[in-house]
């Protein structure tokens, strides 16, 4: 079926007609990078923000750990709002084609993401303050939902034969790499203004970064997927998007499996990002700015960690990778959570060894069970599996541990790791036996 194709969609094939179907996975990975760093640079700015600034500026009738509570909250509203926004874009895309849906995606995350950064707090407006950052919140989860591109998915079905693990690692790189930029720009505006200057105006600055960051992204990718090169790459891979009802029908079994396989690495992605940050802040008397310099360190540990996974994959299979990793997590729940009360050796230790983890993890947890998707669904298939296991591993993930290390102390907090590897071993194992299934079915 034919689709109607919005008039910067027809200008950018134009402009782009001499690329003449010759695409490479050098360039699917570029484009991968720049679109995930873009959103993950989103992504830690409002964390950060959730535990240094929302807080104090939200929530000042709270006391610290329940406004953080509070501020947890609302984070979580994007990964509820993701899938929806999934569903959204997707009929864009079926009707209008990929670059009206990125364009009205990223247009949607860079006005809620500048929308912010002008929030006024509760002393201005009241308990309103709350409501406008909690619509902001969903606007950039509706907003991620349509920023799909599905060049995560092409850039693995056209690797090398051989080098599929290496280039599934490439765009979780994007990941520690907006991190650092994030925690980085958080640093340098907490160590060189005042307490009170940083909270009237110097947090503000990191999301306006965020809103030219995701210009520069949509341009950048947008100039890929609507070539003729990369149209005619999709449609031969029959990547195009399919209805969300019908790719659930078809495809809901493999959709829930391959939303839990990666539940230990995104558990753990917060638990070493977002969570040791609001611990450090609420329970210690580390400085806020030399603990984010300590997540810099360990995201650069991170990447070498993703660049290994990749190496790794490629020797002993993706999924062998994964389910090793996941029973590391799960030794690794059992003593490292205490490590932040140990002052900043115990820090540092908890947080390289934490990386390390997730960079072999998660450079693996893209799409593991991608392979078993219909070529018809895999598309949508891909992008609804993203969304839920960003749901049910992370999104609730530093609520849920600061819950439990406040109450029942810091070993507790664990239990949520524990249970994230617990998942993922039985997602691989129940995949293992529906692809044994399958296979079987389609024997003569």
């Amino acid at each position: 079926m034919a689709q109607a194709q919005s008039t910067m969609e027809e200008d950018a094939r134009r402009l782009n007609a001499d690329s003449h179907g010759q695409v490479n996975p050098g360039e699917i990975a570029i484009g991968v990078i720049i679109g995930r760093t873009s959103e993950f640079f989103d992504f830690f700015v409002y964390a950060i923000a959730s535990v240094l600034v929302f807080p104090k500026l939200v929530f000042p009738n709270h006391d610290p750990l329940t406004g953080t509570l509070y501020s947890f909250a609302i984070f979580a509203l994007a990964f509820i709002a993701r899938p929806i926004g999934t569903m959204i874009f997707t009929e864009i895309d079926r009707r209008q084609g990929k670059g009206a849906k990125m364009t009205i995606a990223l247009f949607l995350l860079g006005v809620s993401t500048v929308a912010i950064a002008f929030l006024p707090g509760y002393e201005t407006i009241g308990i309103a303050s709350a409501w406008l950052l909690a619509a902001a919140r969903i606007g950039q989860g509706l907003s991620w939902g349509g920023t799909w591109d599905g060049l995560a998915s092409l850039l693995a079905l056209n690797a090398p034969e051989g080098r599929k693990g290496w280039y599934a690692m490439i765009p979780q790189l994007g990941a520690p790499i907006g991190l650092i930029v994030a925690s980085a720009l958080f640093a340098f505006f907490v160590d060189t203004l005042s307490a009170e200057d940083f909270l009237d105006w110097g947090w503000r600055y990191p999301f306006f970064v965020a809103f030219a960051i995701n210009v520069v992204a949509l341009f950048a990718r947008l100039r890929m997927v609507v070539t003729p090169g990369y149209t005619e790459l999709f449609e031969s891979r029959e990547l195009e998007p399919s209805s969300v009802p019908e790719t659930l029908a078809q495809q809901g079994r493999t959709i829930v499996v391959g939303a839990f396989a990666p539940l230990a690495s995104f558990a753990l992605f917060h638990m070493v990002t977002v969570f040791p940050l609001s611990w450090v802040f609420l329970f210690t008397r580390e400085t806020p700015g030399r603990f984010l310099v300590i997540e810099c360190i360990g995201a650069v540990v991170g990447i070498i960690a993703m660049l290994f996974s990749g190496y790794i994959a490629d020797k002993v299979g993706r999924r062998t990778l994964l389910a090793g990793s996941a029973i590391a997590i799960a030794v690794f729940s059992g003593f490292a959570p205490q490590m932040l009360d140990g002052g900043l050796a115990g820090e540092l230790a908890f947080m390289i060894l934490g990386f390390i983890l997730l960079g072999l993890s998660l450079g693996q947890s893209s799409g593991s069970v991608a392979s078993s998707f219909r070529k018809r669904y895999r598309y949508t298939a891909s992008a609804l599996t993203t969304d839920l296991a960003w749901l049910f591993g992370a999104g609730f993930a530093p609520l849920v541990a600061l819950v439990m290390s406040s109450h029942f102390g810091l070993p507790s907090s664990g239990i949520y790791l524990l249970s994230g590897a617990v998942c993922t071993l039985l997602a691989i194992s129940i995949n293992r036996q529906f692809a044994s299934r399958d296979a079987e079915a389609v024997q003569p």
